[in-house]
């Protein structure tokens, strides 16, 4: 196989089976009430300070239009606050509720497994090769959702 074949396979396999695996460890019985991308919405949010839709769409690089269905259906189900601002009554600001913050924590960790596995069979080398190969990928990726 050359080199542009097994790349294209392995960047399309990557994407599929880590959306499959993500979903599969996060969306457990706890948690059967929401999507995927329900969970990357309330990775989104964080556990810092309250962010406002305009903020939170950018980072997720959809429409508030697209954020406020998922984040009706969020509020609705518990996992996320959403309250007007005090000097802006116009700005909402939305902040993860307990249930919301035991969601995200949820998630990091499965993150956090993932990336430990991968990391425990390579060595110093490769795991620099790796950061460096998959840090330009990340910039091609978020150069070209800019366009």
């Amino acid at each position: 196989m050359d080199t542009f074949t097994t790349l294209n396979d392995a960047l399309v396999n990557l994407f599929r089976d880590v959306m499959t695996l993500e979903e599969n460890a996060i969306i457990t019985q706890e948690y059967q009430d929401i999507t995927n991308n329900d969970m990357h919405v309330i990775q989104a949010i964080g556990l810092d300070e309250p962010k406002n839709m305009s903020t939170i769409a950018k980072m997720l690089s959809v429409t508030v239009g697209t954020l406020t269905i998922a984040m009706n259906s969020l509020v609705k189900k518990g996992y996320v606050n959403r309250e007007r601002g005090v000097e802006d009554r116009r700005v909402v600001y939305i902040s993860l509720s307990e249930k919301g913050r035991n969601a995200y924590l949820h998630h990091e960790e499965f993150h956090r497994q993932m990336i430990e596995s991968i990391l425990k069979d390579l060595t110093a080398e490769e795991t620099e090769s790796l950061v460096k190969a998959l840090a330009k990928l990340n910039i091609w990726f978020r150069s070209h959702q800019e366009k």
